[in-house]
């Protein structure tokens, strides 16, 4: 039993209000007195304590104890379920799209390097129906962690589709095709879950998290500029001593629609991360922002796999015999840019971890009413 405790404003999950000494957040409900997070009885306790509450707390379901009949579950509305199951049909579109030609007669499948990449995408939108299925507050973030992968991918799946429309159209496969209509769906799922519901949305920074908005601003733009240049390095050395060093995978050194689905993922990746910045509740801008980088660190991860992968010869347009008669042999490695890549990929890392931190300054404020008291 409560003793000594005023309730002010009731949520779906939480509720806050004063006890003695204190100001306090609940889950609400809940019969123990003691709060799950509390601050001193001081005004700028009580900023710290409205700011953490409208943080955590699903905007648009926060009301002043007394209005809305008491404690609410929340659960996954009809939509929700419909959302979740565009992105189920999506997930195993992409699925099944590993397994057919996707590109030039190659299947993902046959190429670890991509199939790592586009399992990983798959493994965030199937995580993302889940959390729409489970309702709640974490419909909100299943959905934004879904449409911030959808928005970077978006571009990496055009750039895919760029040579067959190019002019190659004869190299796009039946995966290509599969893996663009679960791209659809899987957008089309988030978008959908989010539709009716109070998510939040993008708010001017302030004062005390203007330093967070320029850093994450600043790791994007970086990410997206070491995104484009070469992160492919190959050596190839002759039984006779000679020794020449090649890059590849330039964005630029590609068609234009390639070059044009690059570009539209390095915008992408900024767009989003500046958006989740600025972000309310921080915690679903925090959900945004990690669909973008997962998606970005999937490209980081693919490289790593390939220098697994054995280079042929004839990717330099050497025959085999020809490689043969000369002892050739080749190494494969990245070049500088790629770990610059990743290391502003790490940096997005840590900062979206750092906005599921409460932050220490308030930032927003609450009347100070009390209108049900537990005694």
């Amino acid at each position: 039993m409560r003793e000594n405790v005023t309730i002010s404003y009731r949520g779906a999950h939480y509720e806050i209000g004063r006890g003695k000494d204190f100001y306090g957040i609940w889950v609400a409900g809940a019969a123990d007195s003691q709060p799950s997070e509390q601050w001193p009885d001081t005004p700028e306790g009580w900023h710290g304590a409205w700011t953490r509450f409208t943080g955590i707390e699903m905007p648009g379901t926060i009301l002043p104890a007394g209005q809305g009949g008491g404690r609410r579950t929340i659960a996954a509305p009809k939509n929700g379920i419909i959302a979740a199951s565009f992105l189920g049909l999506g997930v195993a579109l992409g699925v099944v799209g590993l397994f057919p030609d996707y590109l030039g007669g190659t299947s993902l499948a046959q190429q670890p390097a991509d199939v790592v990449a586009h399992a990983i995408y798959l493994a965030v939108w199937a995580t993302s129906a889940l959390l729409i299925v489970l309702g709640g507050a974490r419909l909100r973030v299943g959905a934004l962690l879904g449409l911030g992968m959808s928005a970077v991918t978006f571009g990496l799946f055009f750039a895919d589709a760029g040579t067959p429309i190019a002019g190659g159209a004869h190299l796009m496969g039946a995966g290509l095709i599969l893996g663009l209509v679960g791209w659809l769906a899987c957008t089309a799922g988030g978008a959908l879950a989010l539709w009716g519901q109070s998510a939040g949305a993008p708010a001017r920074p302030q004062r005390h998290t203007m330093g967070l908005f320029l850093a994450l601003t600043l790791a994007a733009l970086g990410a997206a500029a070491s995104f484009a240049p070469s992160w492919d390095s190959f050596t190839l050395r002759t039984s006779a001593g000679v020794t020449n060093s090649l890059t590849a995978g330039n964005a630029f050194s590609n068609p234009g629609a390639v070059i044009a689905g690059d570009l539209i993922a390095m915008i992408a990746l900024v767009a989003v991360v500046v958006v989740a910045a600025l972000w309310r509740p921080t915690i679903a801008g925090a959900a945004f922002l990690a669909g973008a980088i997962i998606a970005m660190a999937a490209q980081a991860i693919s490289a790593v796999v390939q220098l697994g992968e054995h280079v042929a010869p004839s990717q330099f347009g050497i025959s085999s015999a020809e490689a043969a008669r000369a002892g050739l042999t080749i190494s494969s490695g990245v070049t500088p840019a790629f770990w610059i890549f990743c290391a502003f990929v790490v940096a997005l890392i840590a900062m979206c971890v750092g906005m599921l931190i409460p932050e220490g300054q308030p930032a927003l404020s609450g009347p100070r009413t009390a209108t049900t008291t537990f005694s």
